[in-house]
Formats: C-alpha cells, sequence, structure tokens
C-alpha cells in the first residue's frame, strides 16, 4: 500500500484536479500516479474520483510527444462551426438590411456607419430569411467594417435656401 498523501495535501490536489480541464485532469493524476510508484493508480483514482480509462489515457499521453505539443482543448475542427461560416447569403442579407440605413464620412470612404441598432437589424433579417442573435450581427458589422456611431444633438446653425438640393443630391449620388 501506498503511503498516502497527509488529508490536507489531498484536499488540495482535489481542489486542483477540478480546477483543470479534462486533457490536463488526466495528466496531471497520471503524473501524480507515476510518482507514486507500485500502488500509486489505485490511490489517485480514488484520491481523485477518475477512470482507470481516464488515467490510462493519461499515462499514454505522457510517452507520446505529439499529445504533448497539442495546444487546444478540442481537435482542429472540433465545436461548433460559426454562423459566418455555415449560413449561406448572411453577408448580402445583412447589405440588403443596412442598404438604406447606411451612411458615411465624406471624407473618408472606409468610415461607414447605420442607425439601426443591433436587435433592430437582427429583427429585419428574418425579412431576408436569416434568422441570426445580435452577436452574429456584431460580429458581421466589423467583418463589412461598419463603426459605431452615437448621435450628437446640436442646434441648427442656420438654414440653407439650397437645402433640399443638398439631400437631393446626396441621395442620387447614394443610388449611383
Amino acid at each position: 500500500m501506498t503511503t498516502p498523501y497527509p488529508a490536507s495535501v489531498e484536499a488540495q490536489m482535489q481542489r486542483y484536479y477540478q480546477s483543470l480541464f479534462e486533457k490536463d485532469r488526466r495528466r496531471y493524476a497520471a503524473i501524480e500516479a507515476v510518482k507514486l510508484g507500485y500502488g500509486g493508480q489505485a490511490y489517485i483514482r480514488r484520491r481523485l474520483g477518475c477512470h482507470h480509462a481516464t488515467l490510462a489515457l493519461g499515462l499514454a499521453e505522457l510517452n507520446d510527444t505529439a499529445a504533448l505539443e497539442q495546444e487546444g482543448i478540442r481537435q482542429p475542427g472540433g465545436g461548433r462551426q460559426s454562423a459566418l461560416a455555415t449560413l449561406a447569403g448572411l453577408d448580402e442579407a445583412l447589405l440588403r438590411v443596412l442598404e438604406r440605413h447606411t451612411a458615411g464620412s465624406p471624407m473618408d470612404e472606409t468610415l461607414k456607419w447605420t442607425n439601426l441598432k443591433r436587435h433592430e437589424i437582427a429583427a429585419l433579417l428574418p425579412e431576408e430569411g436569416i434568422r441570426v442573435s445580435v452577436t452574429v450581427v456584431d460580429q458581421l458589422l466589423k467583418k463589412h467594417h461598419f463603426r459605431k456611431r452615437k448621435a450628437v444633438k446640436t442646434l441648427a446653425t442656420g438654414s440653407s435656401e439650397h437645402r433640399n438640393e443638398q439631400f437631393e443630391l446626396i441621395e442620387r449620388l447614394k443610388e449611383t
């Protein structure tokens, strides 16, 4: 029988073990079992509450350099795919929704914004046949280089007799 760790050390080991991701848990358990030698595997399984197959996999990974060099938690390609990658026509639908609600800087073509809020855009997209969350809307706005713009209220500095003509010209330029 392996001499157990003191109860205070066992408690620290259990807390630390629970704080790790699955891959790190099995490797930590394997290292502790190797340190203890004969009977160490059974002792560690009892103290940390891990399955013998988990510990066996951890022991195998300790001798596999490729497994130890793996950086991510999941294997490449694991996890749910992004809506940006899976929904066909998402970009076009966003641009159609924003078509009449986009403005920009006359001095810098790269500066553009919309007067719609994120949840308003998300509510208009189902009309284009696509349902997405405001998080996806945020990603789309960033992808298409839309910036946040805060409305500023200022007093009018006067009126111009050509004011309407200016707006008609801007509208014609936008349409072309």
